[in-house]
């Protein structure tokens, strides 16, 4: 063994879902949840002490603070991730998190506002907040997602703000309004939808309806005119029909998604769907997945196809082609240009683009005024 004297640590969600199941997993010596994760340093000092095996997975207790965990160093990204939320309340019918990740929490404001600091002291242009229920941020506290985006766009360096995974029902007209007088803010919302028939939105245990998803686009579209909307769609979910999926593809070609990742459903033991009856075969998920994907792809070409034309800044980040430079949009879109001179790098530059052409995947474009 190359390294006999490791330390093998076994952390996460399924160990603080399933601590009795994990404990007895004998290959690690250290086995821990996802709370009190700061303490993980002193568990190897401990188990590396005398080589004794530790097991310490603590229960979330309701109303617990957010744990106060900060990161400013994003070295080998252009882009910098800051979690603000943790824990969900909403116990959707085929999901582990409220028991994984305990209950909605968040980071209080003035922390945000040391680590955004942070930061962009380091050279980060732009940041993204993320959370387990994102839209949840900071209801304890009498504030919203939209006040941690403020503080951010306050943040001398801070050039663009960009939003994690989305749940539908939390995204108000006033917070949205808020949003949108952030010059800073990217408008791709990823909204996550699950599914686009009611039937099985209703069995999820999900929080609204189609057609309330669709008019919440629809106001997104008009306060945002540029906006691009990405999601998450799951195939062959407990007693999904034909006509169900049917109805369910049809919704993600209404919306017209910038991009969607489709998967297929998976039973998790301790979950209220893993216990319903009409479990979909599996070859059936498959097909399901296939005709969802091409659904989602015909979608993703139309939305790059109508870019072309436009002017976009693009975010430009480390070169991995000798070909092109490559680079987001506000929109997430992926924007390539000629790489003319090999040696120079854009990395980190935002630059005004002019979409030329589109891909089934990216855009094609040339700068609009940089000699390069």
């Amino acid at each position: 063994m190359r390294y006999s004297d490791a330390v093998i640590a076994l952390t996460g969600c399924y160990p603080q879902a399933s601590p009795d199941e994990a404990a007895k997993l004998t290959d690690a010596d250290i086995i821990a949840g996802t709370k009190d994760r700061s303490g993980i340093p002193a568990l190897v000092e401990e188990c590396l002490a005398d080589r004794h095996r530790i097991v310490s997975i603590s229960p979330y207790i309701k109303g617990e603070p957010f744990e106060p965990i900060v990161c400013s160093r994003f070295d080998d990204n252009t882009r910098a991730f800051v979690k603000i939320q943790d824990g969900c309340d909403q116990f959707c019918s085929y999901c582990m998190i409220p028991f994984a990740r305990g209950r909605c929490r968040s980071k209080p404001i003035e922390i945000v506002r040391r680590e955004i600091a942070d930061i962009a002291a380091n050279g980060k242009k732009e940041i993204v907040l993320t959370g387990i229920n994102l839209a949840f941020y900071g209801r304890e506290f009498g504030y919203d997602m939209a006040d941690a985006a403020k503080v951010c766009s306050e943040t001398e360096g801070i050039e663009r703000i960009r939003l994690g995974s989305l749940e539908p029902e939390m995204m108000s007209e006033d917070m949205l309004m808020r949003l949108a007088a952030i010059p800073q803010f990217c408008p791709q919302f990823h909204l996550s939808l699950q599914s686009g028939c009611d039937r099985t939105l209703r069995a999820m245990n999900r929080k609204y309806t189609a057609e309330e998803y669709y008019q919440l686009t629809e106001r997104i579209r008009r306060i945002f005119p540029d906006c691009s909307f990405t999601t998450d769609v799951m195939v062959g979910f407990p007693q999904e029909t034909d006509e169900d999926f049917a109805e369910s593809a049809a919704f993600v070609k209404k919306i017209g998604f910038a991009k969607v990742h489709v998967f297929r459903y998976s039973r998790r033991h301790g979950t209220r769907a893993d216990k319903m009856d009409g479990q979909v075969p599996e070859n059936v998920k498959t097909v399901r997945w296939q005709k969802m994907t091409a659904a989602a792809g015909e979608c993703r070409e139309k939305y790059l196809a109508s870019l072309v034309g436009k002017t976009v800044p693009v975010l430009f980040e480390r070169e991995n082609s000798t070909e092109f430079h490559h680079g987001y949009a506000p929109d997430y879109t992926l924007i390539k240009i000629s790489r003319k001179n090999p040696e120079k790098s854009l990395r980190n530059r935002i630059i005004s683009v002019i979409i030329e052409s589109s891909s089934s995947d990216d855009c094609f474009g040339r700068p609009e005024h940089l000699s390069y």
